[in-house]
């Protein structure tokens, strides 16, 4: 039996075109993802609106997914249509006003060599109702660690693509960030630029400059980040998109995270542990508390994905009965 306290709300989850209970377990272990992390997945939220449940950027979402796929050399076996329906579907089945969704397309059980030649490719579906990825902190402001580990290179792999065997790398350095005590990780690149953290993108502001970097510097080039740049410049803020060093993450006016599970999150301090033969260093953006920007862009956000703002409604789909 598996229990959902760690998945509040969450009944039921679609698999493979069936709707099975939370505690059921259809795949089997010897399934190919589950040795060679060849899988590739979406995090999409729901959120209550006047009007219902509405998915935040879901075609978006779908083509990112599709574009994954791809990546991985994998057929899927839905179409575009077919896995919107199933995961507003999933929505409804667990009677969710908000929620966090996970699409997941693996290499299922076949043969259990290296290459998934033998393996077909599946789809799960499950949503549960999840508050802030950083909790409370989201609010006040988080304190990051620069981790020695540099972030994968886009020269590397597709950095385009949500690949979950990537997402063991920031599993490894987000746990050492924890541990160490800090709220969260931050990658450099191969070239000592800031990168990303483990699942959210950065921004600085500066002079009141807002500046965020792109996948020539080893980033997922998030969602959540286009939609902060398009809001940013509605409300009369520049935008920049060009490399973030460490000094100009360190005399940042402002810093924040971005990304589909964190939202906006404020960055307040920074240690940076990037080279292991030196003493850490804490550095505190600005005052060490979050700035009237990044504040304002998080109201904004907060208010256009709950369909308050008939503008960007454009992004919502409703989970309609």
């Amino acid at each position: 039996m598996f229990d959902n306290t760690y998945f509040p709300k969450a009944k039921k989850y679609w698999y493979q075109g069936k709707f099975y209970d939370w505690s059921q377990t259809p795949v089997h272990p010897m399934a190919h993802a589950l040795h060679y992390g060849t899988s590739v997945f979406e995090g999409i939220r729901a959120y209550s609106t006047s009007k219902g449940p509405a998915i935040f950027r879901l075609p978006e979402h779908i083509e990112r997914f599709f574009h994954s796929a791809s990546t991985l050399s994998m057929e899927v076996p839905y179409s575009n249509e077919e896995i919107t329906n199933a995961i507003q579907s999933v929505v409804k089945e667990n009677d969710l006003d908000s929620a966090y969704i996970r699409p997941l397309l693996f290499y299922s059980y076949g043969k259990l060599g290296l290459l998934p030649k033998f393996s077909p490719v599946e789809l799960v579906i499950g949503a549960w109702e999840w508050g802030a990825y950083l909790g409370e902190k989201t609010e006040k402001g988080v304190h990051v660690y620069i981790t020695p580990w540099k972030r994968v290179h886009h020269s590397q792999l597709k950095m385009t693509a949500k690949l979950g065997g990537v997402y063991v790398q920031s599993a490894i350095c987000g746990t050492e960030a924890r541990s160490l005590g800090f709220d969260e990780a931050v990658f450099l690149n191969l070239e000592g630029n800031i990168a990303e953290g483990p699942g959210e993108n950065i921004f600085i502001v500066k002079d009141r400059i807002l500046k965020t970097n792109d996948k020539t510097e080893s980033i997922l080039e998030g969602i959540t980040r286009a939609t902060i740049l398009e809001i940013a410049k509605d409300l009369g803020y520049e935008t920049r998109i060009e490399p973030i060093t460490k000094k100009d993450f360190f005399q940042a006016d402002e810093a924040f995270f971005s990304g589909t599970a964190v939202e906006i999150a404020p960055i307040i301090l920074v240690t940076d542990g990037s080279n292991p033969s030196e003493e850490n260093k804490e550095h505190a953006i600005d005052a060490g508390k979050a700035g009237d920007i990044t504040l304002h862009l998080a109201r904004t956000y907060n208010d256009l994905v709950r369909g308050k703002i008939n503008e960007y409604e454009r992004w919502l789909t409703y989970v309609l009965d």
